[in-house]
């Protein structure tokens, strides 16, 4: 990822302040407001570069819709991206560090200081997730389970599942392949 997309995910994700920006409560900017504010901030960026960005983001962390722009997810501010809840497949995964088994195992998943845990369809993407934490391991979550008992699943734009909260019994490991 490239150092202008990097910082444009901080900012639309956890410090828009840092830039002057304000975001709706859904988390959207306007481009234009946006342009300004990288502007003042001294990171000059045209629209035609945001759209690069944008459309080459290899995980499409950001949604265009028109003259607005967002992080599809991810986001420590509080956002509420409005999407519908939906039921999820029957299983899911999390990609982690080894060394976070005995807390997940203990307390569940937590969003630590986003807003949801990030889940995937494809136990491949959540290795590659896990990766950037340390040595990696994959969790099953048992999803179907969960949105059974009343649990609330979303999908971002980019297709990455969200929840509030995975409790410690619906997690295990397992063949997938």
């Amino acid at each position: 990822m490239s150092r202008d997309s990097k910082f444009l995910a901080r900012i639309l994700r956890h410090t828009p302040e840092e830039i002057g920006l304000e975001l709706d409560p859904q988390g959207w900017a306007r481009i234009d407001e946006l342009l300004r504010s990288l502007r003042k901030a001294g990171r000059v960026m045209s629209r035609a570069q945001l759209e690069e960005i944008v459309a080459t983001n290899n995980k499409s962390r950001f949604t265009l819709s028109g003259d607005l722009i967002r992080a599809a997810q991810g986001h420590s501010v509080d956002v509420n991206l409005g999407l519908p809840r939906i039921e999820p497949p029957e299983t899911l995964f999390h990609g982690t560090a080894v060394r976070n088994l005995d807390a997940i195992f203990s307390e569940g998943l937590v969003p630590g200081r986003r807003r949801h845990v990030h889940l995937s369809g494809d136990p491949a993407a959540a290795i590659h997730v896990g990766k950037r934490h340390g040595k990696a391991t994959v969790l099953r979550v048992e999803t179907g389970r969960m949105h059974t008992s009343g649990h609330a699943f979303y999908r971002a734009d980019n297709g990455v599942w969200l929840t509030d909260f995975v409790p410690s019994r619906y997690l295990g490991f397992g063949s997938w392949t």
